[in-house]
Order: structure tokens, then C-alpha cells, then sequence
């Protein structure tokens, strides 16, 4: 996950310093065409012993601001309790709080593992409703913003934004000899490709998303994938390099 570059440039000084005037420092990331802005806390863990907090899916000045709003709450000694509705978060709605599987914590709370040198801390994450004042989890939750808000306190096994039972092209390699993915292409048009890399044309499979990643759960590492974004590897477990696709060197 790619934090914003204004707020990925602070260091541990300065995110301390925050910490010691504010209570906090708030790490703010910017939307993309794919993915969803978020921003957390850094420092309630330190501070006060009490969960870090992270939203997703609002105007960034908003975000902040929540972030803001829930930490006083906790600075005036108040805990923040998972699976409470709240009502005071909102002006109009309600809100709820999920316990973060530590699971996810790598994939959006880069900044915070840098500072503590660790993934032992704890993170709540801020829920929001639709215009019917809805939850994610409940029916008829709206469409547009179904994917607005990943929940952290689940999906760790399936990591990826789309359902599970979208179609993705792979190859015969994969399918049949069991050859592992080496390269994952997120196209411009929303297509997803998992390649073993000595593929033919005629090689090409369409099967369910789910399906990759049951297989090889360390496909999980590469849901992010922005538009126009590959990574590639080596080996099964090795590191992803990522890069954006050049479509001239695929003609």
C-alpha cells in the first residue's frame, strides 16, 4: 500500500513530537482511481494504551478531522469499545468500531510498524453508514460505497476488493501442471491476469478469484494492485517487485 508523499516523509522525530503536543499523529492517504483513501492514528498506542484508530473512504480533511474527534474522546478518558454503535462520531449517523485482524495491519499501517519497530499494537477501525444510515454488513447497504470501506476485522484469507467469484485470466501451466504465479497484472480496464510467466496464448484460463488465492495464499500480498500495475517474483513466497505495466512491450 503506497502512503500519500507529503505524510510518508515524516520521521519518528517528528511523528514523536506530534505525539508529545497533540496526543497524536495522523497519516493521511490519498484516494486512487482504485483504492480507497484512509488515514490512522500513530500514538494512542503509546500514549494512552488504547487502540490506534484508522477510517477509510472520506475527503481526506474529513478523515483527519475524525481521527481528531475519536482521539480527544480518548484523551477525556473515554475507551472505545468494537461491536458499540455510536452516535456522537457523526453529526447525522451512526458509526461503529472493528477490531483490526493484526493480519491486515501490514497493508495500511506501514508508518505505524516503522515507528514501533513492531505490529504489538492494537487498532480499531471506524466504521461509517450509508445515506440510509446502513452498515457494510447489513442488507441493502448502498452499492456505490460497497467498497469504499475495507473490514479489517475480517477477510485476512481473501484480502482483494472485488468478489470472490470474479472471473481472472490465469494459464493452463497454473490450472493443470501446478506452475506458480511469477507475474500479477492489474490492467487499465479492471482485468486481473496471474501469469507463470511461460505461457501462450492459447494457454489462457478464466477461473474465480477465489480460486487463485485458496491455491496460494501469498497472492494476498498483491490485492492492491493499482490500475495499470504489476508486480512479479521469483518464487512462491519470495518478494514482489512492482512496477506500471508497459503496454508497448506487450504488442
Amino acid at each position: 500500500m503506497t502512503e500519500d508523499n507529503e505524510h510518508n516523509c515524516r520521521n519518528d522525530e517528528q511523528i514523536q513530537s506530534d505525539i508529545e503536543k497533540f496526543g497524536l499523529s495522523v497519516i493521511i492517504i490519498e484516494a486512487t482511481d482504485y483504492l480507497p483513501s484512509f488515514a490512522y492514528s500513530i500514538g494512542l498506542w503509546q500514549k494512552f494504551n488504547h487502540p490506534e484508530i484508522i477510517c477509510f473512504g472520506l475527503r481526506t480533511q474529513t478523515l483527519h478531522t475524525i481521527i481528531n474527534d475519536v482521539a480527544d474522546l480518548i484523551k477525556n478518558g473515554q475507551v472505545i469499545q468494537a461491536g458499540k454503535t455510536y452516535d456522537n462520531i457523526f453529526e447525522n449517523s451512526k458509526s461503529e468500531f472493528l477490531n483490526v485482524d493484526k493480519r491486515n495491519l501490514g497493508d495500511y499501517f506501514g508508518t505505524a510498524i516503522d515507528f514501533y519497530n513492531s505490529k504489538n499494537f492494537q487498532a480499531l477501525q471506524l466504521v461509517w453508514t450509508d445515506r440510509n444510515d446502513k452498515f457494510p454488513w447489513e442488507t441493502d447497504f448502498e452499492e456505490d460505497f460497497i467498497y469504499k470501506q475495507p473490514l479489517l476485522d475480517r477477510n485476512a484469507d481473501f484480502k482483494s476488493r472485488e468478489a470472490k467469484n470474479l472471473g481472472i485470466f490465469t494459464t493452463r501451466q497454473w490450472l493443470e501442471l501446478d506452475k506458480p504465479i511469477l507475474r500479477v497484472v492489474h490492467d487499465t480496464d479492471g482485468d486481473w491476469q496471474f501469469l507463470t510467466g511461460d505461457q501462450m496464448p492459447e494457454d489462457v484460463k478464466l477461473v474465480a478469484l477465489e480460486q487463485m488465492v485458496i491455491k496460494d495464499r501469498t497472492l494476498n500480498e498483491v490485492f492492491d494492485l493499482d490500475y495499470g500495475e504489476e508486480a512479479e517474483r521469483e518464487f512462491v513466497g519470495g518478494e514482489w517487485t512492482r512496477n506500471i505495466v508497459d503496454y508497448e512491450d506487450e504488442e
